[in-house]
């Protein structure tokens, strides 16, 4: 590889060609400030915030967008460079809704980070911003175009990295904004409520439809038993909120601040995980057996979910019946666990902590009141529970581990690895080989099915049974397998597929700021929980073994249709 040496701010750096200039000052120690760019997106001198002197040059450069050449002078912070920062700053402040108290993200917005970052303490620009309609049309995600600052982050996850293409930038100069659809409301504009687009924003321009208050009522509520579920991405990413390193593993700490919100009951989705392995693999057994509609295709990601009813409702027949964990875990609750304790369905207030931002859509679908009330009452994101516990003064960091409550708190391996890209399929192929075949499985590890690629396949000898299976995540490469479906080119029995690139791990409603190298160490250390797990298949989690004893006789019963299964519809527009 060819490679080039320049100087910036006196110091010699050697880098591959090609390398940005503001890649090169990295590796030379020296942090450029950015807005619109980010890892892993394709944005390039879109904001200038980035701006440096090229020795040479008439004009700053953007450091995010220009290469660097061999003997290359660059001054990273100058008279000429400041000035010129801190007005670019000042301009988008001007057209700035000024309202950081109330902001979701005081505190965390990179605007005002990069603000205090410049020493910016008056701007000499008037305010000229003219208040725009708040977008509250959907349960899950909030767009403000009043924050919006134009950065073209939300824009190019939307129609690069999930290519839905619902959000565009629009009109030019001062008049240009980010606009969904033909300037319709999310909710018009095809949205699957991904909520990718809510991770990458840099200001509160698009956030999740924040529900705390209304589990703190819930909480303060003594006529209700409020029950808390936990989805198996949170516990490798919410100590990224409280300044832990990406990947850190904080399941016994994420039970004890739970307990201490003041929840009744705290158990794991995990479980539920386990509940859908069963039906899942059945269901798939069922399908190869008699003749049911293949590939058959998972449907816990509801971000996926929403965009097969909206551009693919001709593929449906291919989506397994099953409900997602965070569901199924609703309709147990309010009718096994109800019943063991003593309550009606309606006086059980169940809380779903999620990485997702489409769980809330999913929460409130009509179908989803199979206990004869709503079955999920709230989803909160990762960030949202974050919030909670800040709010209550809980030391995060200094909370001692606790244990899940018994018995929708016992899960296995396998329900822990649901989290990640490939994790439903090599934990269905655990269950699904050993069901089938009676015997042990030599190897749990299905490592074929795991990593970011974004389509994974294997193909798996099932006693005599070869089953060829496929893994796809994030959108785009869910249509490339969506295309082959359609056209009778997918030589698959199997496939799964997560919404959010990464799997759950990477979901919309994850920290701040998730990239691809965060991505890969939390499906780390997912993979690492459910190596220490004593169970790792889910036909051998003992609570779900009394659930089919005690309530629901085996899988794919009358009971278990009625409460594990649902339907979807044709939703285009």
């Amino acid at each position: 590889m060819n490679t080039v040496t320049l100087t910036i701010d006196g110091q010699k750096v050697t880098v591959p060609e090609n390398t940005s200039i503001l890649d090169a000052a990295k590796k030379a120690g020296i942090d450029i400030p950015t807005l619109c760019y980010f890892p892993d997106q394709n944005i390039k001198g879109n904001c200038r915030v980035c701006v440096v002197e090229v020795e040479g040059s008439r004009t700053l450069a953007a450091s995010c967008s220009t290469p660097v050449n061999e003997g290359m002078v660059v001054k990273t912070w100058s008279k000429n460079v400041m000035n010129a920062r801190r007005t670019i700053v000042q301009l988008m402040l001007a057209d700035h809704d000024e309202g950081c108290n109330e902001c979701v993200k005081n505190g965390v917005c990179e605007l005002q980070s990069l603000a205090q970052r410049l020493n910016i303490q008056y701007n000499p620009f008037k305010n000229i911003l003219e208040l725009k309609p708040i977008d509250t049309s959907t349960p899950s995600l909030i767009r403000n175009p009043n924050k919006c600052v134009k950065c073209g982050r939300c824009v190019d996850m939307c129609q690069e990295t999930q290519q839905v293409g619902i959000l565009f930038d629009a009109y030019r100069g001062v008049d240009s904004e980010i606009v969904s659809g033909l300037g319709k409301y999310l909710s018009d504009a095809g949205c699957i409520l991904c909520g990718q687009c809510s991770t990458v924003c840099p200001v509160a321009a698009i956030y999740e439809n924040d529900q705390t208050d209304k589990v703190w009522q819930a909480i303060f509520d003594t006529s209700k038993r409020v029950i808390v579920q936990t989805a198996p991405a949170i516990r490798v990413s919410i100590a990224e909120e409280f300044d832990m390193p990406p990947g850190t593993v904080a399941l016994g700490q994420l039970a004890a601040a739970l307990r201490r919100l003041g929840f009744d009951d705290v158990f794991d989705t995990d479980f539920a995980a386990d509940l859908t392995i069963m039906e899942e693999g059945h269901e798939l057994l069922e399908r190869l057996q008699h003749g049911g509609t293949l590939p058959m295709i998972t449907s816990c990601s509801p971000g996926w979910i929403n965009f097969i009813e909206q551009y693919y409702p001709d593929l449906l027949p291919h989506l397994s019946t099953c409900k997602s964990p965070q569901q199924m875990f609703g309709a147990v609750a309010k009718t096994y666990y109800a019943k063991k304790i003593g309550l009606k369905p309606e006086d059980i207030f169940v809380v779903s902590i999620m990485p997702c931002t489409a769980k809330k859509y999913e929460s409130g679908r009509p179908e989803m009141n199979d206990s004869g009330v709503r079955d999920v009452d709230v989803a909160l994101t990762t960030r949202e529970l974050a919030r909670m516990i800040r709010q209550a003064g809980i030391d995060f960091t200094a909370l001692p581990e606790e244990p899940f409550d018994e018995p929708l708190g016992i899960s296995t391996g396998a329900g822990a690895i649901f989290g990640a890209t490939g994790g439903v399929m090599e934990a269905a192929l655990r269950t699904v080989y050993e069901v089938i075949t009676g015997n042990t499985l030599p190897v749990l590890d299905f490592t074929d099915v795991r990593g970011l690629k974004g389509i994974k396949e294997a193909s798996v000898d099932l006693d005599g049974i070869e089953v060829n299976v496929a893994v796809a995540h994030g959108i785009a490469n869910a249509k490339k397998l969506l295309e082959l479906i359609r056209n009778g080119a997918a030589d698959y029995q199997f496939i799964e597929i997560m919404c959010c690139p990464g799997g759950c791990i990477g979901g919309g409603g994850q920290p701040y700021r998730t990239t691809n190298a965060i991505r890969q160490q939390r499906i780390e250390a997912i993979y690492e929980v459910d190596k220490a797990m004593p169970l790792r298949k889910s036909h051998e989690n003992p609570a779900v073994q009394a659930l089919y004893q005690e309530f629901l006789e085996q899988p794919l019963s009358e009971k278990s249709h009625h409460l594990l299964h649902t339907t979807y519809s044709n939703r285009q527009h």
